[in-house]
């Protein structure tokens, strides 16, 4: 079996896009992986064109020798989108290798160690609030329309959610996300008492909703510095969160927020590779490491989780993507025996179950892991290319 060609579709997802590596190997079998270049990662799609010559004629089965092939080809230039661009190499290999052998991706590992997963609702009202008027997703406006939300997250079966930072400005909830520039208030990144006023308001209200027995986190993402994290934590002390998400490039600055909180620390979503990671363990700077696995590979993102159980740290995946990228997540949750929590956005576009031949089934707030060759799904390849992405 050889490799004989890899391409990159892009389809419409609404506000963003959704990117699908399609590896097509001399026996007829194709592999599949989804990528993301909306989010800081601007021309994945031509790195991974450019590295596919190097490895056009290799055993997709002997994934690890078509990894090393990548690794010591990007060497001078190592991590960031090469490390994108071979991470979704890397899992459409494991998805020919899962069907070649008529196993699932989790069983290629060991496993599976569970079949079902524990998901949270993740960006719960960020992008009803971040996209309203755009008719993909319900309006949501006010601290009322939140507490509804919360109550109808709860009763769908979810034990857990997490929300992003609100501002309530002329009359209605916004987004407050300065660490991406999108936003007032960078590059500064300061805090201020009506900020944190407004933050408190938000988690009473949702806490209100969904009672003392669910569980509730806070993703700050690149918000603040170090000392606007430390207030941040303060301020959400009395609402019992499962976690507060940090995103810093600094392992001591993170330690020390660790310190001080009153909840877990999770972090690490933009890390590539264990070289990244091991100075976030060697100063204990989180509770939960969380692992991008789209942006690492399945099998980085393993031996990333190996190591963090050394330090005695469970792992999460972070997983805001497509439906395939759920699944690629769900088979890391199962392999890995340091397991938390599984992100998933339930709020996307209404076409987005299009893009997979199965979509994934979710019941009672928990990911059911299918037993099926390879990722447990395909792309449907027609519907990708019915919805190119907007110009």
């Amino acid at each position: 079996m050889k490799i004989e060609r890899i391409e990159p579709l892009i389809a419409d997802a609404g506000w963003r896009t959704f990117s699908f590596l399609k590896m097509t190997t001399s026996d007829g079998i194709t592999g599949w992986s989804e990528y993301n270049e909306d989010f800081g990662s601007k021309g994945l799609s031509a790195v991974i064109s450019a590295l596919a010559p190097l490895i056009i004629g290799m055993d997709p089965r002997a994934s690890e020798a078509v990894l090393q092939r990548l690794h010591v080809a990007t060497r001078q230039a190592r991590g960031s989108l090469n490390q994108q661009a071979i991470a979704a190499i890397e899992n459409a290999l494991l998805d020919i290798r899962g069907k070649e052998a008529g196993k699932s991706i989790a069983a290629l590992f060991g496993g599976p160690l569970r079949t079902r997963i524990p998901v949270y609702w993740s960006h719960f009202a960020t992008y009803r609030i971040a996209h309203r008027g755009k008719g993909f997703l319900p309006e949501l406006n006010t601290y009322d329309d939140l507490a509804k939300h919360a109550a109808e997250v709860k009763a769908m079966g979810f034990r857990c959610l997490k929300t992003n930072i609100f501002r309530w400005q002329g009359g209605k909830l916004t987004p407050y996300v300065p660490g991406f520039g999108r936003t007032v208030g960078w590059p500064e990144l300061n805090w201020d008492e009506g900020l944190l006023a407004d933050l408190a308001r938000q988690l009473g209200c949702i806490r209100e909703a969904i009672g003392p027995e669910m569980g509730l986190m806070l993703d700050t993402n690149f918000n603040f510095k170090t000392e606007g994290y430390k207030r941040v934590a303060d301020t959400i002390a009395p609402f019992n969160m499962r976690w507060m998400e940090v995103d810093t490039h600094d392992p001591p600055s993170l330690a020390q927020i660790r310190r001080d909180a009153a909840c877990p620390i999770a972090s690490c979503e933009t890390l590539h590779g264990r070289r990244e990671f091991l100075p976030y363990l060697q100063n204990y700077a989180m509770d939960v490491g969380i692992v991008d696995v789209p942006w690492n590979g399945l099998g980085e993102s393993l031996k990333i989780a190996h190591m963090a159980e050394t330090f005695e740290i469970n792992v999460a995946p972070h997983n805001f993507y497509g439906h395939l990228c759920s699944y690629t997540s769900a088979h890391f949750s199962a392999a890995v025996p340091n397991f938390r929590i599984m992100e998933i956005d339930i709020d996307s576009t209404p076409w987005r179950d299009e893009f997979v031949t199965r979509p994934p089934v979710i019941e009672n707030g928990e990911f059911v892991l299918p037993d099926t060759p390879g990722w447990g799904a395909d792309v449907n390849e027609k519907a990708v290319r019915a919805r190119p992405p907007r110009t």
